[in-house]
């Protein structure tokens, strides 16, 4: 049997390959690591995929912004049906509908067994952390294919409680695997509670996962700052101030908003490629959005940081960039007593909450993000379209489960 999935083919460009049906056993490829082949993996699933999302993260990749080697199989937000279980798995059981959190984690490890999936120490021989079709992150193949291994499926996957109620709400449910949890992360990193006025620099799907996140914690006000006015629209139609940063700094168009050019927490959901505000806006400035968070969160505010920054660039704007070393006023931060909250989310600290928020009707991640249900076909096209900057969330549904 063999298994169509999306790879990486250079700097702006995905194709699909034709890949071998996953095995209880990781393979050499394309960036795995080499202490990891022939790892045994009698602990995982093989899930069919129902639901595998383009996320702004892969687009760092294809962009050709990382040292991500041609041929890597990308994805890492997956929902699928267990088709197979290990010999080692004891609850899951074919059939079942799970989500998968993109951070791979072992669940035996300190990191873990306190929460910090987002580090786990096991799973990748290079570093702490982990996830599926991403450079760097021990080499598991990633998720943007008609099957995918899932290891230490019992700790990893989250079951959902009913199978028709789940593919009712799949465009809500796939959005589990990493962007609503990484918003929500952003938002609790940031300190939002009831009555708290909220600041969310990006409206990509990231950004716009974090308000909506903002709004379910209680803020009173939620601002979304971007320069794309389709993806500002998206956040004003689900009940968010806006400003256009291409504008100038987001201070002024926030006092107008609040009466005072401040907020009481903010969160950086653009990460490394960041562009300047105002007049500065067609050039990338890396430490724009840390920069402009600090100056505009008050003084013992918090700042989440769910964007990416990465300890390699090879297409960054100066040499020291390209090792993730920005010309950030840390200063400025350490002044007014901020607390910075960054890294990968731990998913699984927040997946279930979510789940039943979804399930319950408490939320609409799905509208709010416009997720738009493609063919794996139809993956390059969608990666061309994601990239150009139009505001959709776009989901692979390799087996035409989501359509039906």
């Amino acid at each position: 049997m063999g298994n169509l999935a999306v790879s990486y083919a250079g700097a702006g460009k995905v194709e699909l390959i034709d890949t071998p049906y996953p095995e209880f056993e990781l393979k050499d490829g394309p960036g795995v690591h080499p202490a990891n082949i022939g790892r045994q993996v009698h602990h995982g699933v093989i899930l069919k995929t129902i639901a595998t999302n383009i996320c702004g993260s892969d687009q760092h990749m294809v962009r050709g912004r990382t040292t991500a080697p041609e041929g890597l199989v990308l994805g890492h937000e997956i929902t699928g049906e267990v088709v197979e279980v290990g010999r080692d798995v004891e609850f899951l059981k074919v059939g079942d509908v799970v989500s998968v959190p993109f951070n791979i984690s072992c669940g035996r490890c300190r990191n873990c067994k306190t929460g910090q999936t987002g580090i786990c120490l096991n799973v990748n021989p290079d570093r702490p952390g982990s996830a599926y079709g991403y450079v760097d992150m021990g080499g598991w193949v990633g998720g943007q294919a008609e099957y995918v291994l899932v290891p230490y499926a019992d700790w990893n996957a989250l079951k959902f409680p009913d199978r028709d109620q789940a593919m009712e709400k799949i465009l809500d449910l796939t959005m589990l695997s990493d962007i609503f949890p990484t918003g929500y992360h952003g938002a609790i990193g940031a300190g939002v509670t009831v009555g708290s006025t909220v600041y969310v620099a990006g409206a990509g799907p990231v950004g716009i996962a974090a308000a909506t996140s903002a709004q379910l914690l209680g803020a009173a006000v939620v601002i979304v700052g971007d320069l794309n006015e389709d993806r500002l629209a998206q956040a004003r139609a689900m009940g968010c101030e806006t400003v256009n940063v291409a504008l100038g700094d987001p201070a002024e168009q926030i006092e107008q908003i609040l009466g005072v050019p401040e907020v009481d927490c903010a969160i950086d959901a653009v990460g490394f490629e960041a562009r300047g505000h105002g007049h500065g806006a067609a050039t990338e400035q890396p430490a724009t959005v840390l920069n402009s968070i600090m100056e505009i969160t008050r003084a013992g505010g918090s700042l989440g940081i769910p964007g990416l920054y990465v300890t390699g660039d090879p297409g960054a704007v100066d040499e020291a960039a390209k090792v993730g070393s920005l010309s950030m006023r840390f200063g400025l931060g350490w002044a007014k007593s901020h607390t910075f909250v960054t890294g990968q989310c731990p998913v699984m600290k927040y997946h279930r909450g979510l789940m039943n928020a979804i399930l319950n009707d408490k939320v609409s991640i799905a509208k709010n993000v416009n997720a738009t249900a493609i063919s794996l076909q139809d993956a390059p096209k969608g990666y061309a379209e994601f990239d150009s900057g139009v505001a959709k969330k776009f989901v692979l549904d390799p087996h035409g489960l989501i359509g039906a």
